[in-house]
């Protein structure tokens, strides 16, 4: 009786205190009601706040608060963003049992009240619009004035007991009636969490602007100069005929996380745009339908495909570049709306139709489809890592750390006979997407396993036949060559842990596997990562989705173990799935003898085979590889190409010890600006099998390095700054480090620590001087996976 007393007294006096609080400032500042804060840029205020403030708040702000993962989802990417504000509710939430309701900036609500009607609480003031109120009663200003008021240590380590940097930390997500309590309870955080307090000049400017009643508008003149193009495209994507409808909703499905610009546009840095389904057509302004999956019921009678301009700050993890120019629009017009292709009607929006692509656009060439596919097969592939499912280790781990990609060649007889294939094998082919975003995993997991299985052994029969036809076809004539200018024949896939990066050309040491990925494996991976998975989606939906990317990664993989010697191409695929469950190893070793079709690839000698191939596969392609990536002399300077050799063959040893990725700023006397590197760690496994349980496989005693030249990846884990002259001293300083006091102390000579006090004119360097190298790709990183050591 004594402890349900308590609980309930307890519980009153918790929100008695929350009712206090919330009285104070109602009685001292009014009733708390949404603000009018947006305007056009056009307008004075607003123009200063672009001018002076959003600068501010991409180079102190955006690194922490951007995207899905923004803490407490709160965006200070745009105007909408920084008004919506702030929710206890998460986005990645691995346990829950049910879907979660969207919460998508611009798209889930058209209004700041309609926020609030979702839970968002502000970081604004929202009551009387007074500088003493919006000072006082603002959780942004309370927080950049915390951090002013607490001694930053200068750099060295924070406290690990005070300051938890994991991405699944407890979040303090309050509007400004329950700041005060966080605020006494961690008097040590403020904002920027974990980072340098701002310079008094942009403390200044950010107060001043706040005590304003922080007018805000989103930068859209450079997109207004692009009318004439946006009506152009607009036309284009929106014809009547049903080929081009269906031309238009294909192109949708694989382009809606990209950013579009325009080829012509003069500006160096082009203004980006977003593909949206709308319910009105072009000339008239967008209502964006908004659905989970870009293939979900739109519930209109015509959907008209249009070009939204990107009002949020572009940060590298979610920028895909994508152009638009002629050249693009004449090949897409020979892919779908050529006189093969006939469309007598449209498919439903049906869930195991639209979910299926291979369904949905039968009408379509497959032809036609994989080229598109493979004209930007970076740009697809990079969707699997800055697409939804790109956050957190589970969601990778289906992948090593270091791999190259390879595509089959369209215009090999197999590809082209695979149409009539995919349409009979269409039921094998559905995907878990196509059970929405709440899915029994164990279940759903048993029947997609049966499905791919039925696939597999008709995908062998259908081989089969075909090489009976003539078995010296299983050549490298299989590979696509780029078509002899195409530089996406050939990838190099980073893993970076819980993220990870894709880059042009053969990069790094011969890796340990490669994949083979045909048209069929395209579509699928990018209806299973991109298209079709949800991050509010359920634990079974987000596993399921895991588990069945393994069969698609042994598909790649097998595919590339298939031009290998017949006799040896088991103890390959055995020695990448070492201690692997035994459902894994089972399955591999459960393909029938039939599967190993001979290769017809010629070999010299006794191998080593895969090195063999690795280097004719090179070969084939050296026309169109990539040399982006590369260090070599004497393009880069003999300090540099040294460093990265010799770095680039270490294995084991102080590697374990290193962060996933590392920026390296070299200084060189002799030159104005400073050259940017990248250092990356890759992590050695028995196999990659496993959902939870990675540091079993692990094996860091095999743990390599590659360094890169520019700035590879989103989120550093940490800043190494170093004199040209010295890199041979950083190399050797580094190779004596043996444990974690050793790493400490190696960053307090060469690293710029999170509490450095030159932290951020060392992020303004760098950024800028990516922007210039690199003005379509580059953006603002993210700084959440700095480590604190």
């Amino acid at each position: 009786m004594f402890r349900r007393f308590s609980i309930f007294w307890g519980l009153l006096f918790v929100v008695g205190c929350s009712s206090v609080i919330v009285n104070q400032f109602d009685q001292q500042f009014g009733e708390a009601s949404v603000q009018t804060r947006i305007f056009s840029e056009t307008h004075p205020p607003a123009a200063e706040f672009l001018a002076e403030v959003k600068p501010i708040l991409d180079q102190r702000c955006v690194m922490c608060h951007a995207c899905y993962d923004a803490p407490c989802q709160l965006k200070l990417t745009s105007a909408a963003g920084i008004d919506r504000g702030v929710t206890t509710e998460r986005v990645y939430n691995a346990s829950r049992v049910t879907a979660a309701p969207t919460t998508r900036l611009y798209t889930d609500a058209k209004s700041t009240q309609m926020w609030r009607q979702k839970g968002f609480n502000p970081v604004l003031n929202e009551r009387i619009q007074s500088e003493q109120a919006n000072l006082e009663a603002g959780v942004m200003y309370q927080a950049l004035k915390q951090k002013r008021d607490y001694l930053d240590p200068g750099n060295e380590i924070l406290d690990p007991e005070a300051f938890d940097f994991a991405l699944d930390r407890a979040q303090q997500c309050v509007g400004i009636e329950g700041y005060a309590k966080v605020q006494a309870s961690h008097p040590e955080w403020g904002m920027p969490y974990g980072l340098p307090a701002i310079s008094d000049a942009e403390f200044d400017t950010l107060s001043a602007w706040l005590a304003s009643g922080a007018p805000m508008a989103d930068d859209l003149s450079a997109h207004n100069q692009l009318a004439e193009q946006v009506v152009y495209w607009e036309a284009f994507l929106n014809g009547d005929s049903l080929k081009e409808q269906l031309m238009a909703r294909y192109i949708y499905e694989h382009l809606f996380i990209t950013h579009l610009y325009f080829g012509d546009d003069p500006n160096t840095r082009p203004a980006f745009f977003k593909l949206v389904r709308s319910r009105t057509a072009p000339g008239t302004p967008i209502d964006e339908i908004a659905t989970r999956r870009p293939y979900d019921d739109p519930d209109v009678g015509r959907v008209y495909y249009r070009l939204a301009p990107e009002r949020e700050t572009i940060v590298v993890k979610t920028h895909i570049p994508y152009r638009l120019d002629k050249a693009r629009q004449q090949r897409w017009t020979e892919w779908f709306l050529g006189d093969d292709t006939k469309v007598d009607s449209l498919p439903s929006y049906e869930p195991r139709v639209a979910g299926n692509p291979f369904v949905a656009f039968q009408d379509l060439t497959v032809n036609g489809r994989y080229r598109f596919m493979l004209d930007d097969a970076e740009t697809f592939i990079m969707g699997f890592m800055k697409g939804p499912v790109c956050r957190g280790q589970v969601a990778l781990n289906v992948i090593q750390d270091h791999f190259w990609v390879y595509f089959a060649n369209p215009d090999n007889r197999y590809e082209q006979e695979q149409a009539e294939f995919l349409v009979e094998q269409s039921d094998h082919l559905r995907m878990p997407s196509v059970e929405q975003s709440n899915v029994l995993p164990i279940s759903a997991w048993l029947n997609y396993s049966k499905r791919h299985r039925k696939f597999m052994d008709a995908s062998i029969d259908h081989v089969n036949q075909w090489l009976s036809k003539d078995s010296s076809i299983l050549n490298l004539d299989l590979l696509w060559d780029g078509d002899g200018v195409n530089q996406n024949a050939a990838l190099t896939i980073f893993r970076h842990f819980d993220s990870a990066s894709v880059v042009k050309g053969t990069v790094g040491r011969q890796p340990k596997t490669a994949w083979v990925i045909d048209y069929s494996l395209f579509e699928r991976i990018h209806y299973l990562l991109v298209a079709g998975f949800d991050p509010y989606g359920n634990l079974g939906h987000q596993l399921v989705t895991r588990l069945y990317m393994d069969f698609l990664r042994m598909e790649g993989e097998g595919s590339f173990a298939s031009f290998l010697p017949a006799e040896m191409r088991y103890d390959e695929l055995r020695s990448w799935y070492i201690g692997a469950d035994k459902n894994i190893i089972e399955f591999v070793e459960s393909r029938p003898q039939e599967a190993f079709f001979k290769s017809a690839v010629e070999y010299s000698g006794d191998g080593p085979y895969k090195q063999q191939l690795f280097d004719m596969i090179g070969e084939k392609l050296a026309p169109v590889l990539s040399q982006k990536h590369q260090i070599t002399w004497p393009q880069y300077s003999r300090e540099v190409t040294d460093f990265a050799i010799q770095v680039g063959a270490w294995r084991g040893g102080a590697i374990k010890l290193l962060p996933q990725v590392v920026f390296i700023q070299v200084d060189d006397v002799e030159k104005d600006e400073p050259e940017y590197y990248t250092l990356l760690r890759h992590n050695a496994h028995t196999n990659i099998s496993s959902l939870f349980l990675e540091d079993n496989n692990r094996l860091p005693d095999q743990d390599t390095i590659s360094v890169l030249p520019g700035l590879v990846g989103a989120y550093p884990g940490a800043f190494w700054q170093v004199e040209k002259s010295e890199l041979k001293q950083l190399q050797q300083t580094l190779v004596q480090v043996h444990n974690e006091q050793g790493y400490q102390a190696f960053m307090k000579r060469y690293g710029v620590r999170r509490t450095n006090n030159e932290f951020w004119p060392f992020s303004d360097r760098l950024h800028q001087v990516y922007l210039q190298a690199e003005p379509l790709e580059s953006g603002v990183l993210d700084y959440s996976r700095l480590e604190n050591r």
